[in-house]
Formats: structure tokens, sequence, C-alpha cells
């Protein structure tokens, strides 16, 4: 039996409390399942697109004069 303090935040996978031993994992089991969505691209960070003429022309402004 394990103990889980009271301000322990629970898997982010199945909600269970998180173990000391795979935190922030409940098991490794759901550390894996983890692993694979992160390698099979199932998160991503989303990114924002610049408008690349505009950081260009910015540049070239500041260095430019």
């Amino acid at each position: 039996m394990s103990h889980h303090p009271p301000t322990a935040k629970p898997c982010p996978i199945c909600g269970k409390p998180a173990e000391e031993k795979t935190r922030p994992f409940c098991s490794r089991r759901c550390a894996d399942v983890d692993l694979h969505r992160w390698l099979t691209g199932a998160y991503a960070v989303p990114a924002v697109e610049s408008d690349e003429d505009g950081v260009d022309e910015g540049e070239g402004e500041a260095s430019g004069r």
C-alpha cells in the first residue's frame, strides 16, 4: 500500500492517484501510454505562424539604417 500526500495531483492519463515511483503517473502502463502518444504525434505543441515578409522587412530596416 502506498502513501499519497493529500496535495498529490492525479495521474494525467487515468485520474488515479500518482505513485512516487512513476510520478506524475499512477503506473508504468500510464507512463507508457503517455510516451506512445508523444511518439505518434497525438500530442503536439501548437506553432504560431508568423508573417515572414514582415519579420524580414523589420530586421532589414533596423540593420539597414
